[in-house]
Formats: C-alpha cells, sequence, structure tokens
C-alpha cells in the first residue's frame, strides 16, 4: 500500500469527527435558551422506584423542600420486594402532596418499567409531568422550577442533564462521567439544532398531552428499557422540544461502583439505541466509525508511514478541536476536572463500546433493574 493512502484516510476520519465536533459546540458554545412557560401551573413529579427504600429517604425529603408553588409528587412502587412500599405510606402519611401507585406485576409486562411508569402518568392530576429517578438528587430547590418553567404552550418536551457524582482516583467513575458528558453533548446540541433525538429519564418533563397524542410507549412497550430515549426519539420535534442548561436545573445520581454492574447497565442502552430512527442511528453510527476509524489509521499511519510529522500534525489538530469543543461542553456541564484525561477516555469508550455491541449480538439483557 502507498505511503499517502494513510495520510488520506487518515485526514478523511479526522475531518468527519472534526465537523461533528464543530456540530457538537452548541452545548458548550451555544446560548442557554430562555423558558417560555408559566411556574403558576400546577405540576406532577413522577419518580419510579423498585426496591428503592434507601434512595427515597434521601430523595424524597428534598423534593418536597422544591421551591415551586404547585406540585404533586408520584411515588410508583413498581413490584418491589423491599420496604419501599412502607417508606412510601409513611411519606403520604407526612405530606398530602405524596400519593402512590402500588404496581402488581402484570403478566404481560413483567418487570416492564414502561408499564409502572404509564400507571404513575394516568394518576397525575396535572398535565406537566416532571421525572426523576430515585437515586437521584436535584442540584438545587430550584430545579423543579427551572425544567417546570421550560413547559408552555408550544414546548412539550424539556430536556435535562443527569450527571454522576465525583469519585476521586476511579478510572470507572471517570470514564462515566466522560460517556455521560459526551452523550449530553451531543443530545443537547441535535436538539438546539433543532433534531432531538434522545433524552434521559433522570432529568425529563413533558406534558401528558404529549404522552397520549403518541400513545405514550406503545409503539416500543416490548422493547426493554427507553421509557426516556425511545419516547423522546419517537415524540420530540424542531418546535415542541426545549433544553435546560441552568446548572441548578441538572440532577445527580450515585454511579455504578463496580465494572460488571457498568457494564450490565450499558447493554440495555445500548439495546434500546438500535431502536432510534434511521436518520439518527445513521448520523450516530457514522460518529462513532469516524472515531474508530480515526484512531485505527493514526496507529497505522505511525507504524508504516514514513512522513510521521505530517501524520502527527493531523492527529494534534484533531484532538485540539475535540479538547476545545468537550472541554467547553464538559465544563457546562461541571465535569471539567476529566478534561485532562479526554484522550484515553476517548480511546477507552471507544474500545467498550465495541466490545458492548459484540455482546449485546450475543447475550441481550431481560429486566431493566
Amino acid at each position: 500500500m502507498e505511503i499517502g493512502v494513510f495520510f488520506y484516510v487518515l485526514t478523511g476520519f479526522a475531518l468527519i469527527n472534526i465537523i461533528y465536533y464543530f456540530f457538537y459546540s452548541k452545548a458548550g458554545f451555544g446560548k442557554t435558551p430562555q423558558p417560555q412557560g408559566d411556574l403558576k401551573n400546577a405540576v406532577s413529579v413522577i419518580v419510579c422506584s423498585k426496591n428503592e427504600q434507601e434512595n427515597l429517604k434521601t430523595l424524597v425529603p428534598q423534593l418536597l423542600e422544591q421551591d415551586h408553588p404547585n406540585f404533586e409528587l408520584i411515588l410508583i412502587n413498581d413490584a418491589s420486594y423491599d420496604d419501599t412500599r412502607d417508606v412510601i405510606e409513611d411519606f403520604m402519611s407526612q405530606d398530602a402532596r405524596v400519593k402512590m401507585v402500588d404496581v402488581v406485576n402484570n403478566e404481560s409486562f413483567w418487570g416492564n418499567k414502561k408499564y409502572a411508569l404509564t400507571l404513575g402518568i394516568k394518576k397525575a392530576v396535572n398535565d406537566h409531568l416532571i421525572f426523576i429517578d430515585a437515586d437521584c438528587t436535584p442540584n438545587s430547590k430550584q430545579w423543579l422550577s427551572l425544567m417546570a418553567v421550560h413547559l408552555s404552550e408550544e414546548k412539550k418536551i424539556v430536556l435535562g442533564y443527569g450527571g454522576y457524582q465525583k469519585v476521586k482516583n476511579s478510572l470507572l467513575n471517570a470514564l462515566i462521567r466522560f460517556e455521560t458528558g459526551l452523550t449530553a453533548i451531543q443530545y443537547f446540541s441535535y436538539a438546539m439544532s433543532g433534531n432531538p433525538y434522545m433524552g434521559v429519564g433522570r432529568n425529563l418533563a413533558y406534558t401528558a398531552t404529549q404522552f397520549y397524542d403518541v400513545s405514550g410507549f406503545m409503539s416500543h412497550m416490548k422493547i426493554m428499557g427507553g421509557d426516556d430515549d425511545l419516547f423522546v426519539n419517537q415524540a420530540a420535534t424542531n418546535k415542541n422540544t426545549i433544553v435546560s442548561l441552568n446548572p441548578d436545573s441538572f440532577t445527580i445520581s450515585i454511579a455504578k461502583q463496580s465494572w460488571s454492574t457498568w457494564w450490565k447497565q450499558k447493554k440495555r442502552h445500548i439495546n434500546t439505541a438500535s431502536h432510534y430512527k434511521g436518520a439518527h442511528k445513521f448520523l450516530l453510527g457514522l460518529f462513532y466509525i469516524s472515531q474508530i476509524g480515526f484512531v485505527i489509521s493514526a496507529i497505522l499511519g505511525f507504524v508504516f508511514g514514513i512522513n510521521w510529522m505530517i501524520i502527527l500534525g493531523v492527529v494534534l489538530f484533531r484532538y485540539l478541536i475535540f479538547w476545545i469543543v468537550m472541554g467547553k461542553g464538559l465544563s457546562r456541564f461541571r465535569e471539567s476536572d476529566i478534561i485532562i484525561l479526554l484522550p484515553f477516555l476517548e480511546l477507552l469508550l471507544i474500545l467498550s463500546q465495541l466490545a458492548l455491541f459484540v455482546s449485546n449480538m450475543v447475550n441481550k439483557p431481560k429486566q431493566w433493574n
């Protein structure tokens, strides 16, 4: 093979990467969308919990302290076998805003979180719905107001950011936060460009009207997972979707602490992505292919290429753009401490995603929690 081929292949993949990163700069450098809603509108906060007795003891008091003037809190006990039901009943006895949906497994929807969430949505008395997971905590007492105020006559879906707590000297934690930040940079940038494709249930809002307009989760009820990203992929448009970039509107979760539990979680997430709309799968797939193509062609270029200085120049320029865009985006999402590790974390994530894709082809996950 001629020496020049490595340079042209590498440059091609690098160029595709750079185009994507310029597009992804919207999340870091774009203007914060202005809310169009009214805080006087009543909202329903919905939490789906399966064996979450300890997490609810932490989360519920923080939700009840939110500064929104008018809200109810719907706690879903999704067929838990711990004391989740007792914990919810205790909160109900203390505050009239707390309501419970007690889910008994249905043979047709055994272990399906979407079934539990549907029952919770039906229980809600308000049209404006705010979702947070049981293992999350709001970043501030203004979280609920900052998410809810984006819901309006036109904006029916609000995409929020759900980050993870920092753990010092943990490679897994750094990888999880990098992957979470990269994903957020992607779906925020797409949404800000008028092409929303996903959101995360750790921090998401939409109207009950919008939910019923698309028949809820019925088109993907049998698919495990996707109560957040598949719903948004189905229902979101360039007109009805907005993002919330105020740090006080973010949520924080405790990240997986072992590689095996993280691996299981990611297998489930990757499985749902295969059900995205065709255009979204193509665009996301092309980005990943350009990433892995860049890494492979760079290695081959250094090994077999004679003019390694030119190849090094292409590699350094690509990483400069990568560092600027990702650094700004991660800083906006309060993940700036991992910026120095970006090239290593990117490589580790690319290899992990490849291994997860192969693993999912062999053995698909079977339950949501």
